[in-house]
């Protein structure tokens, strides 16, 4: 498709379109190759309008942090969305809070603390934003987003619609939206609390993750999905795959459910890295893990 039928096959809008736009840069792994369109809306009109005029056929991938996420080599085709700005608010209500699709989790259990609202510290555990949390029903440290979400507003080519928590049909990693449906506002509930407890969870929670997991490193969080009954990390351990390598691509050997870049690791080699352990893992223990990093994009 040339420039010129792309282009005019995307609506104008008062955000911001980027044509070839890298992405490595936002992503936690620092791989991937550009968007074909980066767009930037400016709010939610302006994102409703975007997809009101988006031919049916042309890709729509919603990029927020970026931190569970592989983009391949050869980037992503069509238009490449990415939230910002008007979409990072939060607001403190009376027994709980609405914070924004752009806010980041650890962001909001922030304000819920400040606030004395208990509940919602498990979201400091989390490394990513409430649009990414609301879509993969997101969880950490014995809660999930499906525990707290009283609602979630998204935008479609029709309008914003809200929708209760039961409307997800919400699963293990797992929500249900409309078919190209971006969330742009979420609701969570939360108690009062105790502000000493409710810092002191966190506390615990931070210092937990920086124990066991590669948190300084360039990598995508837990890769995998835990299987019924069973912890991905020890099936990988248990298949000797702490360490293991292809290249500049490594199986942490902190946390063996994190994969890392290590300096110049290429989307391609951290892909097959994980595909190495789902079958060494399979050949020993019988179990087929699924991903839990979203793999997007074309080869190089």
């Amino acid at each position: 498709m040339s420039v010129r039928t792309v282009t005019q096959a995307i609506p104008a809008i008062r955000g911001r379109v980027q044509a070839g736009a890298p992405l490595a840069p936002f992503t936690w792994f620092r791989v991937g190759g550009p968007a074909e369109w980066l767009v930037r809306p400016a709010d939610e009109a302006d994102l409703v309008a975007l997809l009101a005029g988006l031919p049916a056929g042309m890709p729509l991938t919603v990029l927020g942090a970026a931190s569970n996420l592989i983009i391949r080599d050869g980037g992503l085709p069509g238009v490449v969305l990415r939230l910002g700005g008007a979409f990072g608010r939060v607001e403190v209500e009376a027994a709980g809070l609405v914070a924004g699709a752009a806010a980041l989790d650890v962001t909001v259990a922030q304000h819920a603390a400040a606030a004395g609202l208990a509940g919602l510290e498990f979201l400091s555990g989390i490394p990513g934003a409430v649009g990414g949390a609301v879509a993969m029903n997101a969880g950490a440290y014995g809660a999930e987003v499906k525990d707290m979400l009283d609602w979630a507003e998204v935008a479609t080519g029709e309008g914003i619609r809200r929708l209760a928590a039961a409307e997800f049909r919400f699963a293990y990693r797992h929500a249900a939206l409309p078919p190209r449906a971006v969330v742009t506002r979420a609701r969570f509930h939360a108690r009062p609390g105790d502000a000493a407890a409710i810092a002191a969870r966190m506390a615990e929670i931070r210092a937990a993750r920086e124990a066991t997991q590669p948190v300084r490193a360039r990598t995508g969080g837990s890769t995998f999905k835990n299987p019924p009954g069973a912890k991905a990390w020890e099936l990988i351990d248990a298949a000797g795959c702490r360490g293991l390598r292809l290249g500049a691509a490594q199986v942490s050997e902190k946390h063996c459910n994190f994969l890392l870049n290590t300096g110049g690791a290429t989307a391609a080699a951290l892909e097959a890295l994980g595909e190495e352990v789902r079958a060494r893992v399979l050949a020993h223990a019988g179990v087929a893990l699924d991903w839990e990093i979203k793999r997007l994009g074309v080869p190089a």
